[in-house]
């Protein structure tokens, strides 16, 4: 009878604990017991099955399709958002809504924060942080060019600048196209000071956002006087290409893809991205599933946003 008498006193300190709310030092005085053992009894309450632990998870999260994409993929985090339609507008502002709260819930104080300059998902992202008040960032770096026609670079301006507004940092701006008319051009726009001591700050960032790709240019780059030519497009995908980040492409398996495109690219290389210490990716819908898929496999992220529809896809593509 010994073992019942000391599961039931064990079982007593449980109760008084979870659910009578009582400390442990108020614990061990009522029952006449030290600290110390009423700490290793709570500890047996789980060992013996008395205190079991449920996680409940509300309605409009995910944590299955969560738990399978870390699984699947190897990620360390995934957030998978609701949304009542499968639709790219729809899809974006849900995921931003998402990333701005983690951005605001997670920033330490004196990050350096690596921002992807051309993304609509990242804008609806910061559309929704409020403006941090005890934890300031220290920069917020512009880690791609402006994309397209030039007129239209104010948009990176903008995400970047109002970035840093919000998180208290300073902004550090990449004012040249995100890809060259050719390596020569390249060389010439990386002699600029204001360019140099941009790209100096890659190394130091601590946070990098990032969004994922496909091969065919999004409606906005298409708007923007689309970078990539035919015959670019045509190569890119003979070479395998399924997707980029910050126009680093990738294969399905995750390989990096080199063509000639990657010598004109003003931005961060993937090879440094891996080096940063938290990568979030924001990236969701239909079009974009394979390329998220390879972007997934690169090992470069961390953290994944995307929505309910696009992570079941995941989990059902082929490996």
């Amino acid at each position: 009878m010994g073992r019942i008498n000391e599961l039931r006193l064990i079982t007593r300190v449980a109760q008084m604990y979870y659910i009578e709310r009582k400390r442990q030092a108020d614990i061990a005085e009522h029952l006449h017991l030290s600290q110390a053992t009423v700490s290793r009894m709570l500890k047996r309450a789980e060992a013996e099955g008395i205190v079991r632990t449920s996680v409940i998870p509300p309605a409009g999260t995910f944590s299955p399709l969560e738990d399978g994409l870390r699984a699947r993929y190897g990620l360390p985090e995934a957030i998978v958002v609701d949304c009542s339609e499968d639709r790219d507008g729809a899809i974006m502002a849900r995921i931003g809504e998402a990333a701005a709260h983690l951005v605001e819930a997670t920033l330490s104080a004196g990050e350096v924060i690596g921002v992807s300059s051309w993304s609509q998902t990242i804008f609806k992202m910061v559309e929704n942080i409020h403006p941090q008040k005890g934890t300031v960032a220290k920069y917020v770096v512009q880690t791609l060019g402006g994309m397209g026609d030039p007129s239209v670079q104010t948009h990176a301006t903008q995400l970047t600048t109002r970035l840093a507004r919000l998180t208290g940092a300073e902004p550090k701006l990449l004012p040249v196209q995100g890809l060259a008319s050719s390596r020569e051009a390249k060389l010439l726009m990386l002699s600029d000071p204001f360019v140099r001591e941009t790209m100096e700050l890659f190394s130091t960032i601590t946070l990098a956002i990032v969004g994922i790709g496909a091969v065919e240019p999004s409606e906005l780059l298409a708007r923007s006087g689309n970078i990539f030519s035919t015959r670019e497009l045509s190569d890119l995908a003979e070479a395998g290409a399924v997707g980029d980040i910050s126009l680093r492409f990738f294969d399905r398996t995750g390989k990096t893809v080199k063509t000639p495109l990657d010598d004109r690219v003003i931005g961060l290389p993937l090879e440094d991205l891996s080096r940063v210490e938290r990568v979030i990716a924001l990236a969701g819908g239909q079009k974009k599933t394979e390329a998220i898929a390879g972007a997934l496999k690169t090992g470069v992220i961390d953290v994944l946003v995307t929505d309910r529809f696009t992570a079941e896809r995941l989990l059902e593509a082929p490996s």
